[in-house]
């Protein structure tokens, strides 16, 4: 084969491959920056399902007038205990 033949097979093949690792590059930084979202999101949905069982706990331990803090002199454990019975059934 004539050495023109050669220059262009090979400056294809080099091309070729340089291209590749352009193209792979870009995708993994498309790839990285959907899982860096989805988890940002992720995070965020825990967050508000947090938020609304602590306050669904603050409420229906203000409704009821029971005392949950076993450090407070009012504090009754049978109270507590038989709450937690009724609401297991």
């Amino acid at each position: 084969m004539s050495s023109t033949v050669n220059v262009v097979r090979y400056t294809g093949l080099i091309g070729g491959i340089l291209y590749g690792i352009s193209h792979r590059r870009t995708l993994q930084e498309q790839e990285n920056h959907r899982k860096a979202e989805h988890a940002a999101h992720h995070r965020e949905e825990l967050i508000k399902q947090a938020r609304q069982a602590w306050k669904d706990k603050q409420e229906s331990s203000k409704g009821s007038g029971l005392i949950t803090n076993p450090d407070d002199p009012n504090f009754d454990l049978e109270k507590i205990l038989a709450k937690w019975e009724a609401e297991s059934k």
